[in-house]
């Protein structure tokens, strides 16, 4: 996929390893900045990513596996959990508009 139009995000998932700890607090913070866009965030192990996703974000050692486990969504890849210019840029990109690229 070569990217999503930030009007087409509805649902963003943030996959972990096991789902819990560092995907929660991520999780957490993008739903504080996205409060007012209309867009869900949830968080799951990576082995268990939704259809229903429009964006995947998730540390780059999990990358591989987020992309198999949901082809064909758009992945933001991370290398530090709070403040990471990719998660950033995420959310900027929802609040301004634009697209996301893959």
């Amino acid at each position: 996929m070569a990217g999503i139009d930030s009007q087409d995000i509805h649902k963003i998932i943030v996959a972990c390893d096991a789902g819990m700890g560092s995907s929660v607090m991520l999780a957490s913070q993008l739903r504080k900045q996205l409060r007012d866009s209309g867009v869900t965030v949830e968080h799951t192990p990576v082995n268990s990513i939704p259809d229903d996703a429009d964006v995947v974000v998730c540390h780059t050692g999990l990358a591989a596996r987020a992309r198999a486990a949901a082809p064909g969504k758009v992945l933001v890849s991370f290398q530090i959990f709070l403040g990471d210019p990719a998660v950033t840029k995420l959310v900027n990109t929802i609040k301004n508009g634009g697209v996301v690229d893959a």
